[in-house]
């Protein structure tokens, strides 16, 4: 009964949330643009399903994800994980004892963008309107690593506890320097990518396991520590892009130089 309960209560709150999507949705098809709604009956199916399904998702979210990725966290900072059951734990604590939790954290964040619903929709889109130039699979792979990489070193940030801004400075000006220099075409596709990361799979995830990582590592602070860690989701596709299109650019060029070169050989 209390799950159903609680199924009940978010339900309530996300009927009060989309209530005026919908009406602004509807408002413009009927008093704006005064033209009938196509297929009401099917519209209104599938705002209901919209409607259920983020009830169902939101619930277990707080059932399963956000418990398991601050139980993870909880475990691999265990110093009985890290030193063994009777091994002598040191006074100090050092980063390279934490291995596993960056292994862990990179690992999740490669999945979880893999898996992202918002990144594969995007990818699609991009490969249609390039004409084939952008790969669906090449695109998710380069965000996915840039994700991998950001949460990777956010968690090397909260266990050295070392200023969040002086990553997001370094990031964004490495960001503004490849902006520079990458090809025109996928700046747009690459900045657009740090912001479809950052949706429904992977922020849970990474949210409870900054958070988890905080709440054990000793020292720190949850709400200085925890947060911070979807920012580093959300810039490093933003280079990762770039970078795969720099050197997918860089290998084009060289292929043609190695073609023109055959061809002036054969002549």
């Amino acid at each position: 009964m209390g799950t159903l309960s609680e199924f009940g209560g978010v339900l309530l709150l996300l009927l009060r949330d989309v209530t005026p999507i919908m009406a602004i949705l509807f408002g413009f098809q009927l008093f704006v643009l005064r033209k009938k709604i196509k297929n009401p009956r099917r519209v209104l199916v599938g705002m209901v399903l919209v409607i259920l399904g983020l009830a169902f998702f939101l619930e277990g979210l707080e059932m399963v994800l956000f418990p398991i990725g601050r139980l993870m966290a909880e475990q691999l900072t265990a110093p009985e994980f890290i030193y063994g059951a009777d091994a002598l734990i040191p006074a100090h604590v050092s980063w390279t004892d934490y291995y596993w939790v960056y292994a862990f954290a990179a690992a999740i964040g490669f999945a979880t963008t893999i898996a992202e619903p918002a990144l594969i929709a995007v990818a699609i889109k991009a490969n249609q309107v390039s004409g084939g130039t952008v790969s669906v699979n090449g695109l998710r792979f380069a965000v996915a690593i840039g994700v991998a990489v950001g949460v990777a070193l956010g968690a090397f940030r909260i266990i050295t506890g070392t200023p969040l801004h002086w990553y997001i400075i370094a990031g964004y000006v490495l960001v503004i320097i490849q902006t520079a220099f990458a090809p025109k075409i996928i700046i747009p596709l690459a900045y657009d990518s740090g912001g479809v990361t950052t949706s429904t799979v992977t922020v849970p995830l990474v949210a409870a396991l900054g958070l988890g990582l905080s709440e054990t590592i000793p020292g720190r602070s949850a709400l200085l520590d925890g947060f911070g860690l979807i920012a580093f989701a959300s810039l490093f596709p933003i280079i990762a892009v770039m970078a795969y299109a720099q050197l997918s650019a860089l290998g084009a060029h060289k292929h043609n130089g190695h073609t023109r070169t055959q061809q002036n050989n054969d002549h």
